[in-house]
């Protein structure tokens, strides 16, 4: 039997794990990766970004990922860049609200196991 102190750290976990959920319900799309500006050269000998110093091409935006094992780059326009840093940042957010997620569990978890007759 559950004494009152375990009752309520119990009902504290669960509502703050509720909570956890709820935040992330309402997270948005997520998209795992990451977003960098390249600048290029175009290889002409008669353009700018040949010269001495070179004036380079860009900024472009560039989204990186894993894809079954293997990194995936691709070139994103400015209104793709916000949008993809967005979702990037989603799922950063996801990702730590699992991790408070799966410590609230682990919490609680142990005080279950803890209270049950063995």
């Amino acid at each position: 039997m559950a004494t009152r102190r375990t009752t309520r750290r119990l009902e504290r976990y669960e509502e703050r794990y509720r909570e956890l959920a709820r935040q992330l319900a309402h997270i948005g799309y997520i998209v795992p990766g990451s977003l960098a500006q390249r600048f290029t050269r175009c290889g002409r000998a008669t353009c700018a970004c040949s010269a001495e110093p070179p004036k380079l091409h860009g900024p472009y935006w560039h989204w990186s990922t894993k894809v079954n094992g293997k990194t995936v780059n691709r070139r994103l326009s400015e209104r793709e860049a916000t949008l993809y840093n967005e979702w990037i940042d989603n799922d950063r957010r996801a990702k730590a609200l699992f991790a408070q997620m799966r410590e609230v569990a682990a919490k609680a978890t142990e005080l279950i196991i803890e209270e049950e007759p063995g």
